[in-house]
């Protein structure tokens, strides 16, 4: 029954990453701000990073019904300098296409969180225990990007539109 519950999470957390890669190449594609697009194409390459690191997990796992240690040099760099910076924000309005595909990311995030966290609080086996702990870190570190950047986006709109109580 583990072997059957591990390739299912497997098969789960590739086909997120995938969706996600989906979703954020799909959203390059049709935003005209080129910051948007730029956080969008870094954000496809991680999500792209994710099934081919899982893809190498689900194929180790087939043929030795084991996990590998994971290697954390693979990606999991810090991308939010790439991303954070004063021009995204001039160029993305609160209510725009682009901070409507950011908050849907956030929830993509959010998913891949929830998913990662509870398979690695279920194992025992302590290499898979520790992939997906990781695998959690790197998802939760993509939604504090997305997140600051929703956030920064709301309050230019809330100052813009004087949404003030006082």
């Amino acid at each position: 029954m583990e072997n059957t519950k591990a390739l299912e999470i497997l098969k789960t957390a590739i086909l997120m990453e995938k969706r996600g890669k989906a979703f954020y190449e799909k959203m390059a594609e049709q935003t005209q701000s080129p910051e948007a697009k730029k956080i969008f194409t870094i954000m496809a390459e991680e999500e792209k990073a994710h099934v081919e690191f899982l893809s190498v997990q689900f194929s180790h796992y087939i043929k030795e019904h084991s996990f590998l240690k994971p290697d954390k040099s693979v990606g999991n760099d810090d991308v939010s300098h790439e991303i954070m910076n004063s021009a995204i924000v001039k160029q993305i309005s609160a209510a725009s296409f682009e901070a409507a595909a950011i908050s849907a990311a956030m929830d993509f995030e959010t998913r891949a969180v929830e998913v990662y966290s509870k398979r690695a609080a279920e194992s025992d086996d302590p290499n898979e225990k520790e992939l997906y702990q990781w695998l959690a870190e790197w998802e939760s570190g993509h939604h504090k990007i997305l997140h600051e950047l929703n956030e920064q986006l709301k309050e230019d709109i809330w100052f813009d539109n004087q949404f003030w109580p006082f």
